[in-house]
């Protein structure tokens, strides 16, 4: 689930009528449509996987290179996607990034090797990451601020609706094979909703022109990427070339390229530049807490929802389609979750660290009920409260690491914030996956996703008390 880009909007981007945009409603269910694709297409492979993987006669490997290649591509395209709306206009980039995501869900379905998925894979993450930053600050031109709140309140529904829905369509895409289609009916069902979008999109967004003197920071976003990169790719292949030399050899070069990422975002600053983070947070201890959090435990998010994905299929040998109503519990309760911290977000950091306790518990649980011939009916449970402490740690976790920012801040802050949710899940992907595939147990992967639940809580006792309340954020 993306985190909408929240940088403050220039006067200079607003439409010509800024207070009441005349078409904002339609134009809300536009950027709602592209959220919608996204987040279908970062979850649907967990599903059709196993499946995907029979058919193109891969190895493991493959299945986590599925979600981790998409994710791995948007964090790269996020990094830049929201300065290039600035730079050429958002309406523009929002279109670019509709029509060649949709040209890679294309190229997903006609895929004959393993490669070239892959490769399609990557090519949505990126465009992707092109459309999805320019919601918000479309948003804030449109609506008024007495509306603005009620256009943010639509969106939770809709990605919680779509977290549901995601994986119990694709497991029925696959398991009804209409046309003999398969698995690649879960691509192609983007194509109409993809052409409708752009034509909504040319009809329904606001013009908005580029801000002037915005200039995108291209080494710092290749220096951050590459780190990430450099840190994934060894974690997933790794484990199938039994851990050469130069896995760890690439793991080391990643820590040492982002260290120089670092250094030279310092630099940029200190010579007048517009630097990609800036720099300033890395000086502040609750914001670091912050980002260890985030990634911490958006791994354990992203990495045991893939794991309960292959263990229902490749364990217990349920259809995609029964695999997928499996899920369904867990997603409930991310609903409820985050409804709950919605309403109690006066007690702040208490939310997010009684989320971790209860998400430990229920993976812990999982553990317990994870024997061969189980039911659905018997990991509903642990599944609900499994989602239900995920979305108490999700619903404050932004606006509570950012109390610790400075108001000038929050834009790179939350950019960082948003880039590292995605870095997190993909490492998620890796470790988990590797775990799972490595050792053969579902038991120990579960162990490993609770430890590292636990760490979130830790390293969350030093998050601030309290959650901003001059912000606003989409989750």
């Amino acid at each position: 689930m993306t985190v909408l880009d929240t940088r403050p909007v220039a006067a200079a981007a607003a439409p010509e009528q800024p207070s009441a945009y005349k078409w904002r409603w339609p134009a809300l269910g536009v950027i709602m449509t592209g959220s919608v694709m996204e987040l279908l297409d970062a979850t649907v492979t967990h599903i059709a996987g196993p499946t995907m993987r029979n058919d193109f006669g891969a190895g493991n490997a493959f299945i986590q290179w599925l979600g981790a290649a998409y994710i791995l591509a948007m964090t790269a395209g996020l990094l830049t996607g929201g300065r290039l709306g600035d730079i050429v206009g958002r309406r523009r980039m929002f279109l670019i990034g509709m029509i060649g995501f949709t040209v890679g869900s294309l190229l997903c379905a006609v895929s004959v090797s393993p490669e070239m998925i892959i490769a399609a894979r990557v090519m949505q993450g990126l465009f992707g990451a092109a459309m999805i930053p320019q919601g918000m600050g479309m948003m804030k031109e449109m609506f008024p601020p007495k509306e603005l709140a009620s256009a943010f309140g639509l969106i939770g529904p809709v990605m919680g609706l779509s977290a549901i829905g995601g994986p119990i369509l694709a497991g029925w895409l696959v398991s009804a094979d209409l046309f003999g289609t398969g698995w690649r009916m879960i691509f192609l069902i983007n194509l109409p909703i993809g052409v409708a979008a752009v034509f909504a999109a040319l009809r329904f967004l606001p013009k908005t022109p580029p801000i002037g003197g915005v200039k995108l920071d291209l080494p710092g976003a290749i220096l951050a990427s590459a780190g990430v990169v450099l840190m994934v790719f060894p974690l997933v292949q790794g484990q199938e070339h039994g851990w050469p030399w130069w896995s760890f050899a690439l793991m080391a070069a990643s820590v040492v390229t982002l260290v120089v990422f670092v250094a030279y975002e310092k630099r940029r600053a200190a010579r007048g530049g517009d630097p990609l983070v800036a720099p300033s947070l890395f000086r502040k201890p609750a914001f670091l807490s912050g980002m260890a959090v985030g990634t911490v435990y958006f791994a354990a998010f992203g990495g045991v929802f893939m794991v309960i994905g292959l263990y229902t299929q490749l364990m217990l040998h349920y259809d995609p389609l029964k695999a997928a109503l499996t899920g369904v519990p867990s997603s409930l309760g991310m609903i409820v979750g985050m409804i709950v911290a919605q309403s109690t977000q006066r007690f702040g950091r208490k939310v997010l660290l009684a989320g971790a306790v209860i998400m430990a518990l229920a993976v812990v649980a999982l553990l317990i009920v994870a024997e061969p011939g189980v039911t659905p009916w018997q990991l509903a449970p642990a599944l609900l409260f499994v989602g239900l402490g995920s979305g108490m740690i999700m619903g404050p976790y932004f606006n509570i690491v950012l109390a610790a920012v400075d108001p000038q801040e929050t834009g790179s802050a939350s950019g960082t914030l948003t880039a590292l949710q995605q870095v997190g899940n993909a490492l998620g992907l890796a470790v988990l996956g590797t775990v799972f595939f490595g050792t053969g147990s579902a038991e120990i992967t579960f162990a490993v996703a609770a430890g590292m639940i636990v760490v979130t809580f830790l390293v969350g006792l030093m998050l601030p008390k309290q959650a901003r309340q001059d912000a606003e954020f989409v989750h």
